[in-house]
């Protein structure tokens, strides 16, 4: 018997200037992406990725220390957790990028990946981190990770999290 499972992506412009305050900026993001989630639920998606670093603008064209700021744990930080509501309020899988902290300095472009239930089920570190003028200062910010990612959830036997950059450097 066939199974169909309905995955949605968000792609989303800055819903700010980058010339406000960080907590403005963050705030109004997840609003927005909020409204979006609602709207993926209605349409019944069950799998949601959202997009790289979704709770502000691509920063790294540009070097500055003050996107150090929107720094946060994972799981632990707030951006994850109030996904993992999100996710166990519509039944939905959810790719999260956020930019993690490990510790102070350590930086990671990281997917959190949650599950139907809200359960977190793990994290996938970008491992291949261009930069090259123009536009891609991403080393500036982050750390690669060295390893790969699968995780199960209620809507898949095995899934890995890659970022579209990391499947062009796949194995």
């Amino acid at each position: 018997m066939s199974r169909n499972v309905r995955c949605g992506l968000i792609q989303a412009s800055n819903a700010l200037g980058s010339n406000r305050s960080l907590p403005e900026i963050k705030k109004a993001m997840i609003d927005k992406h909020l409204k979006l989630i609602e709207q993926a639920a209605k349409k019944e998606v069950k799998i949601l990725c959202l997009q790289e670093l979704f709770y502000g603008p691509y920063f790294c064209a540009e070097q500055n220390i003050r996107w150090y700021d929107l720094t946060e744990r994972v799981p632990d930080g707030p951006t994850t957790q109030l996904m993992q509501k999100i996710a166990a309020k519509h039944s939905m899988v959810m790719v999260v990028p956020v930019y993690e902290e490990q510790m102070p300095g350590l930086y990671f472009n990281t997917a959190a990946v949650i599950d139907a239930d809200g359960k977190y089920l793990g994290k996938y570190r970008k491992h291949h981190i261009p930069h090259v003028h123009p536009g891609f200062w991403e080393k500036f910010y982050f750390t690669p990770s060295s390893k790969r990612s699968t995780l199960a959830s209620e809507c898949t036997s095995a899934m890995t999290v890659i970022f579209p950059k990391a499947r062009a450097s796949s194995d």
